[in-house]
């Protein structure tokens, strides 16, 4: 008998049981035949979860001590490991990749962000530091992706990037499990609250948020699923008005959070527009769609083609929190023309925003890695 092709993740950042890496890759694969290692640093020790594998070289002491030694730490361990291939999924893992390539292993870069975009997004750099470290990480980026074996990308624009730099590129984007978070509640369940599920900062419109359930007429809620980034930024949100209308829930295991989408009427995803943003796909919006939620969105072109052109939601501009608090009240008051949009947006998961149709992409490029058979 044939022995499984050894698909091996590496991640220094990412946690165990991310979403995108270990729920839906690493399972995939494994589900599919490979034996699959998962390589993390978080110090949560070595175990067997769903059929992966998962190593761990321990956590580290600071974002320094990350880069500069649980990388290395990762290198040993993937040196360990006769991968068939090495799958990275962080920018700071490159080094790592180029070595493996190196020595004859095949290679893939998974592109989560369009990290020079990222960089710009980040104002406590300083705009001219900012500039030069875009620019110098992009030459590093185009140098070393053009030798990998290919590249994953998770959004259709960051895919268009890497097309220019190794013909080897495909989009595999970050579309939900079919009925992960789906509860089936009826809408005359439904609770008088909207929510919002996933990292909670200042870019991602926390502030506008609580500044329009201030500002709200319906008697609303909004169930706030996830963890504070930044602590000034937390201190001052609890300090507003709208914070009173707020049920913070902190972060929550997948069944906890499928229990608040099914008791919520809508989804918030009004990120700022920076350039990090305006091309993305957030996986919160397709999940809220998944779940039958009307969204309520930022009014990126993207989104709005994504949003309108299935007629699932509402956008508005998310620096203006009187034009989200009146598409709350739009959608809390008018509970038909809610579930109408709710209905829309996960007909349209299941027709075609699903992990399974990106799975069966997913399986068919490494099959192609593997036997070095592209035309």
């Amino acid at each position: 008998m044939e022995s499984p092709n050894t698909a091996v993740h590496l991640t220094s950042v990412h946690s165990r049981s991310d979403i995108r890496i270990f729920v839906k890759e690493c399972r995939s694969l494994a589900a599919n035949g490979y034996k699959v290692f998962l390589i993390v640093a978080d110090g949560l020790g070595d175990e067997i979860t769903d059929g992966v594998d998962i190593l761990d070289v321990g956590s580290s002491r600071g974002r320094l001590d990350r880069i500069l030694r649980a990388s290395l730490r990762i290198l040993r361990r993937a040196k360990n490991v006769n991968g068939d291939i090495y799958h990275i999924h962080d920018p700071e893992l490159i080094p790592i990749g180029l070595w493996l390539q190196a020595i004859g292993k095949k290679v893939l870069f998974d592109a989560h962000e369009d990290v020079p975009k990222q960089l710009l997004s980040k104002p406590y750099l300083g705009p001219i530091r900012l500039r030069v470290l875009a620019v110098i990480f992009s030459v590093f980026e185009r140098f070393a992706l053009a030798r990998f074996s290919g590249i994953i990308a998770a959004t259709p624009s960051i895919r268009e990037k890497f097309l220019s730099i190794n013909l080897r590129t495909i989009g595999i984007n970050n579309y939900p499990l079919l009925d992960e978070l789906n509860a089936g509640t009826d809408w005359c369940d439904k609770a008088a609250e909207i929510c919002y599920v996933g990292g909670i900062g200042s870019i991602r419109g926390i502030r506008e948020v609580i500044l329009a359930m201030a500002s709200i007429r319906s008697k609303v809620r909004l169930n706030l699923v996830g963890a504070f980034w930044e602590s000034d930024v937390e201190e001052g949100v609890k300090a507003l008005p709208g914070w009173r209308h707020t049920n913070e829930l902190g972060f929550m295991d997948r069944s906890a959070v499928r229990d608040v989408l099914g008791r919520s009427v809508a989804g918030l995803v009004t990120f700022h527009p920076l350039p990090n943003h305006i091309a993305a796909q957030p996986n919160k919006m397709f999940e809220y769609m998944s779940a039958g939620l009307p969204v309520i969105a930022s009014h990126f072109p993207l989104w709005r083609e994504i949003i309108e052109g299935n007629d699932c939601g509402v956008c508005v501009d998310p620096m203006d929190p009187e034009a989200i608090a009146v598409a709350i009240d739009e959608l809390t008051r008018d509970t038909k023309k809610a579930e109408s949009l709710g209905t829309n947006g996960r007909r349209a998961v299941l027709e075609k925003y699903n992990w399974p149709v990106e799975e069966k992409k997913l399986l068919c490029f490494y099959s192609q890695i593997i036997r070095n058979s592209f035309k």
